[in-house]
């Protein structure tokens, strides 16, 4: 049922929108951009998520650096199309999409960073935020755009209009940035003044090696496992 709902929602109804080129015209025209716009889309995170589920079902084979690679080519991806999107917009539109395109091009970039310079504490803080300011402000945007908070329609045409939208993007990172750090001060309270509480003897946190098939986290499975054992 949801398979369908999702195809519905995608393709259409009533109307074969997998076409890419409408054959009866004479001059042959590309067809149903939006809707081959977001199968890419999904096509390429579809990818992302296919390799993770190969490469940590084959351990022998697992690769941490294909992992991140895919993942990143996926949010590229997303960056193009949503860049293509800005074609044939208006002003409002445009200011829209490009405020969309600046926290996924930095997701982007900080994942293909992460192919190659991974476990950075500081790229994680800022793929956290953007990736929170991502999910999130579609779903502002629909809000935004159809209740808005003046409670009159957008003008496309007012200077206004085009420059407080943009200030309420910037309001909204800062949202993102003060959501983000609120999490982490109650998670390191918790952490810090709490956790003793339930805190078994002997137990304590250790740093976890990313990488795969790495001896030092052999050797902290193994520990894990002794203390286990000793509870």
């Amino acid at each position: 049922m949801r398979t369908e709902v999702m195809a519905a929602g995608t393709c259409g109804r009533g109307v074969n929108r997998m076409r890419i080129v409408d054959w009866e015209d004479p001059r042959r025209p590309f067809v149903f951009y939006d809707n081959w716009d977001h199968v890419t889309m999904y096509g390429f995170f579809m990818l992302s998520g296919a390799v993770d589920i190969v490469s940590q079902a084959c351990r022998a084979w697992q690769n941490a650096k294909l992992e991140r690679a895919a993942e990143a080519l996926a949010f590229c991806v997303l960056t193009l199309l949503m860049a293509a999107h800005l074609e044939n917009k208006g002003a409002l539109e445009i200011r829209v999409h490009v405020l969309f395109i600046v926290p996924t091009f930095l997701v982007s970039l900080v994942l293909t960073i992460e192919v190659w310079v991974p476990d950075q504490p500081t790229l994680w803080v800022l793929k956290t935020w953007m990736g929170l300011v991502l999910s999130s402000w579609m779903l502002q945007l629909s809000v935004m755009m159809y209740v808005p908070p003046s409670g009159q329609p957008w003008r496309a045409e007012n200077p206004g209009d085009l420059a407080f939208l943009t200030i309420f993007f910037c309001w909204y990172l800062g949202l993102g940035a003060t959501t983000l750090a609120a999490v982490y001060g109650l998670c390191s309270l918790w952490h810090h003044r709490f956790s003793s509480w339930t805190e078994v003897p002997g137990a304590k946190y250790q740093p976890c090696p990313r990488g795969y098939g790495n001896e030092e986290l052999e050797k902290l499975g193994a520990e894990a496992m002794l203390q286990d054992g000793g509870v």
